[in-house]
């Protein structure tokens, strides 16, 4: 058995830490801050392409980019098929993938390997991805599946879609949950809220939906809805665009809704604290989430939550939201109608949501991690 008191060298592909403002990138910074805040005797090595002001790195961890000009230039080739050659210099005790990705030739290295798959969009909703986009996303998923010998799923959802599609054996999966930036625990000051609230020119009172403005996300079922249903309380839509914010714009404009819809495509993560502060309702309608951090993340912001009853949106939400049909605009804006009237229901939801972050806790989180690490290391023994 392999001391659970060692202090081990663990390596990470990391590309989206320093290049994804969201998502993929949430979940490793979140995910290394919490194991350098729980565990920093071990010592944490990023390989990535390049780096960015995207991530502030704590003491214990350091970064490893090719090292030539010539990698440099071609880093995309050397992430997935030429950094086992630093990862061979970096005497990891383990490896671990963190966003569907391991190295062709890791093998050569003799590194233990850990996978975290978040989800797998591109079987579930192909009409999303375009067909070369697919092949190639299913060709990398099921190669870096094999090479690990253990794989890490965000949510029971996705451990259920490896089975399915991949025929992976259970008993290689756990389902670890992801855990949310601690930025939105924290109360925000009246000041501050008043400072954020004059900068992006936001109403007194406003609705929420967060997320990338893309089809997956069903923003337009929030828009269909408050529009079938004249509620006139404005909504706010904070995401970074995609091509779907022209159908976006174009039903903006058709319904006359356009002093009722405010875009936010750039916000900081302390502006998007005081958003979620502020807001009466976070709406988040989703087609599909390998998990849905925007729920966690207003339920850590004491703001209430309307949330799709599919994929692992209930997983994550728990008891703390409201769970609606997302291809039913009308329940949808029952679902507000009936918070807005509400304020006993609201509260409810909000404790809720409170209860429900212990799940998705630091410490919880950087302890299952570490478990699944000794649990590969010991069966290599």
């Amino acid at each position: 058995m392999i001391n659970t008191n060692k202090n081990l060298v663990i390596g990470y592909e990391s590309k989206r830490i320093f290049e994804n403002e969201s998502g993929l990138g949430n979940y490793g910074r979140n995910l290394l801050n919490s194991l350098t805040t729980y565990f920093p005797q071990n010592k944490y090595k990023l390989f990535a392409p390049k780096i960015t002001s995207l991530y502030s790195l704590p003491e214990s961890v350091e970064v490893i980019t090719p090292q030539s000009a010539f990698w440099r230039y071609f880093n995309s080739y050397w992430r997935l098929h030429m950094s086992h050659v630093e990862i061979n210099k970096s005497n990891l005790d383990i490896f671990h993938g963190l966003s569907h990705v391991i190295p062709s030739r890791i093998k050569k290295t003799g590194v233990p390997v850990v996978l975290t798959i978040h989800d797998l969009i591109f079987l579930r909703h192909p009409d999303f991805f375009k067909k070369l986009d697919r092949k190639m996303y299913r060709t990398i998923t099921i190669n870096s599946c094999n090479r690990a010998d253990k794989i890490i799923a965000i949510s029971a959802q996705t451990k259920n879609d490896l089975i399915y599609y991949f025929n992976i054996e259970p008993s290689k999966i756990e389902v670890v949950y992801q855990t949310l930036n601690k930025l939105f625990l924290e109360r925000v000051s009246s000041e501050l809220k008043a400072t954020i609230r004059t900068k992006l020119n936001l109403p007194e009172k406003f609705l929420l939906s967060v997320g990338t403005i893309e089809k997956r996300k069903n923003q337009l079922a929030i828009l269909k809805a408050l529009k079938a249903e004249n509620i006139k309380m404005p909504i706010v839509l904070a995401g970074r665009p995609s091509k779907c914010l022209a159908e976006i714009e174009n039903y903006i404009s058709a319904s006359g809704m356009q002093d009722q819809v405010i875009l936010l495509h750039e916000t900081t993560d302390k502006e998007l604290q005081g958003i979620y502060q502020m807001a009466e309702i976070m709406i988040y309608p989703s087609f599909f989430e390998g998990f849905g951090l925007p729920v966690i993340e207003a339920q850590a912001s004491q703001c209430p939550v309307i949330t799709s009853n599919i994929s692992s949106l209930p997983e994550a939400g728990g008891e703390g939201a409201i769970y609606i049909d997302p291809n039913n605009s009308s329940e949808i804006a029952q679902a507000i109608k009936r918070l807005l009237s509400d304020e006993k229901l609201k509260k409810e939801l909000i404790t809720k949501g409170v209860k429900n972050l212990e799940r998705f806790s630091e410490k919880v989180v950087a302890e299952n991690i570490m478990k699944v690490y000794y649990s590969v290391l010991n069966s290599k023994e």
